[in-house]
């Protein structure tokens, strides 16, 4: 068994990734007992569902372009994210209104800065005495990854038809949430359909990046961070590790989901 062991470490340790066992995951995280991967929790005031994201630690980044590198260890304390990217009715009750092109009740809200991203999220927290809030870009990552290493896409290595709505399958426009797979922690639409905003302020590449799983405030906050990629574009940028920095106000193909912290 222990040379079943080391031989494992060896091969994960040739391809890049850094083992991790159980117990350094609970150093890291000091975490207790938690609900099981997948979870499902629904808030009772706006319907919403959530699914727990479990407390570990996992390797952020890709070798497909520098804004990915360098390849990092993170350790993330679990929460509770929101299954579906929030739809339009969603933002409609807490926010007033539905800025969307393509409208429909459970499309996802599309069309979103990430000023309105984030005050959605702090409506919603005020409105259900919840802590709402976007996730981090470390949190999103490895929500999308599911535990899995290289993953190309946010539920397997052959997404664009099975997990993403792109370019090549939207007939250019956006879909009711939740029509195609889950990733394995029961997560919709992470890849394609809308790009997601998260908190973080957009820097170039990883270094310097927190390994807690926090949200990167210092850097060059005029940009903001979009992951997932969207209906309008190639399945390339809908990769777990693709990356992009824009203007907080520039909403085009643009949405988001929320994530509860524990309380």
């Amino acid at each position: 068994m222990k040379r079943k062991l080391f031989l494992a470490a060896l091969l994960l340790g040739l391809a890049g990734v850094t083992p991790v066992t159980q117990a350094e995951v609970n150093k890291d995280n000091g975490t207790a007992q938690e609900p099981k991967a997948g979870t499902p929790w629904v808030e009772p005031e706006t319907g919403m569902q959530f699914v727990w994201v479990p407390s570990g630690c996992f390797q952020m980044g890709g070798d497909e372009g520098s804004v990915e590198q360098p390849m990092h260890k993170v350790c993330v304390k679990g929460f509770w994210m929101g299954k579906y990217e929030v739809t339009q009715a969603q933002y409609k009750q807490v926010a007033g209104k539905n800025p969307s092109r393509f409208e429909g009740t459970n499309n996802p809200v599309e069309m979103v800065s990430w000023d309105d991203a984030a005050s959605f999220a702090e409506k919603m927290g005020g409105t259900t005495a919840t802590r709402i809030r976007l996730p981090s870009e470390a949190e999103w990552e490895y929500a999308c990854r599911a535990g899995h290493v290289r993953e190309r896409y946010c539920g397997g290595n052959e997404g664009q038809n099975r997990f993403a709505w792109t370019n090549v399958n939207s007939n250019r426009q956006t879909h009711p949430v939740g029509k195609l797979e889950a990733n394995d922690w029961g997560l919709h639409d992470m890849s394609g359909s809308v790009w997601e905003w998260v908190q973080d302020c957009w820097h170039d590449d990883y270094r310097g990046a927190p390994a807690d799983g926090s949200v990167w405030k210092a850097g060059h906050c005029p940009k903001r961070v979009l992951r997932g990629g969207s209906w309008c574009n190639d399945p390339s940028l809908s990769r777990a590790g693709f990356r992009y920095g824009n203007d907080p106000d520039g909403g085009e193909c643009g949405g988001f989901r929320v994530v509860r912290s524990p309380q």
